[in-house]
């Protein structure tokens, strides 16, 4: 069994990915870490995990764990990662890894001399559904791929959430706009060469609250806007000369909408359904992670793919500063 160490007891760990790690077949949650020792322990007791550390620190000197997850706000992710990989940790990092891509070449270089596995948690490379799509696309179902939409927002102008400090690494596209990215590199294995963007920012928070961005891939496009202050909203299409994919709910499965995908003919005249209900993505991701941390050879987001997705992040950023495209 993989035992597991969590740095912090954030939301998203307490929410999602705590769960998951307990519900998981091949894995034990062990130890929990915070700066508040009373709140460690209230954690730990909360989900069965029988160690509790009043800092990260010892929970990286401890023996007790194997890997650890890093839910940590976005700008402490590079700097934890880097030191549970001295110290010999398997590293699961939230999303964003790193605010600029060149960050993250640090950790190439530590994964591959400590031997250690390091990967940046993006849940949907492991949901079946986005399995499907990718299978549905490249096999030709839709045709030829010409245009990929995208939109993701929700609300949130609560000044003490950290996707509202600008210093912690706050902001739409750091924190959601990895997502279209993302799933359309996955699903296409194909790179944009350029991006155009229009990015608003609160006054306020200094935040981007608001985006729309082109991407050229070449072959086809990926459009997309997001937001932190409209109304919940998730939504991908793949649309080809032949048909197109509605993923119904592409990041929140089950939040959102239900667990599946859409595949329309040229005519709209028919459509087959795809389900996948009851599927566990954090849990499938923590599995996937356990097991490839012991040695399989299984399919796993990479530090490198890492790069490649906040490369476009960061010419999405330039691009917002001036008209015209930027190269990613």
């Amino acid at each position: 069994m993989f035992r597991w160490g969590v740095l912090s007891t954030a939301k998203i760990g307490r929410d999602q990915v705590i769960p998951a790690i307990v519900q998981a077949e091949n894995g034990v949650l062990s130890a929990i870490a915070s700066r508040d020792f009373a709140r460690a322990r209230s954690i730990a007791d909360r989900f069965g995990a029988p160690h509790a550390f009043g800092s990260y620190e010892e929970l990286l000197a401890s023996d007790t764990v194997d890997g650890v997850y890093i839910p940590l706000p976005t700008s402490q992710h590079v700097e934890w990662t880097a030191k549970a990989a001295e110290a010999g940790k398997h590293v699961l990092v939230e999303k964003p890894l790193a605010l600029d891509a060149k960050d993250i070449l640090q950790l190439i270089e530590l994964r591959d001399r400590k031997k250690v596995l390091i990967s940046e948690a993006f849940m949907v490379t492991y949901h079946p559904q986005w399995l499907k799509v990718r299978d549905l696309v490249r096999s030709g179902a839709i045709g030829g791929l010409r245009h990929v939409q995208g939109a993701f927002s929700y609300y949130n102008v609560d000044p003490n959430n950290m996707r509202n400090v600008l210093s912690l690494g706050g902001g739409a596209l750091p924190d959601i706009g990895v997502y279209p990215t993302v799933s359309t590199r996955f699903v296409t294995g194909k790179e944009p060469s350029r991006v155009q963007a229009t990015i608003e920012r609160d006054k306020k928070f200094g935040t981007d609250i608001y985006s729309s961005i082109r991407a050229d891939f070449g072959e086809f496009e990926l459009s997309f806007y997001l937001s932190t202050q409209l109304a919940n909203r998730q939504l991908m299409v793949f649309h080809g000369d032949k048909g197109f994919i509605e993923v119904r709910s592409p990041f929140n499965a089950g939040l959102y909408e239900h667990h599946k995908i859409e595949l329309h003919n040229q005519g709209h005249t028919e459509a087959t359904v795809f389900r996948f209900p009851g599927t566990q993505q954090y849990q499938l991701e923590v599995e996937t992670f356990a097991r490839v941390a012991q040695g399989s050879k299984e399919d796993i987001f990479t530090l490198e793919s890492s790069v490649a997705n906040q490369k476009v992040i960061d010419a999405i950023f330039r691009a917002g500063d001036k008209e015209g495209w930027e190269a990613v």
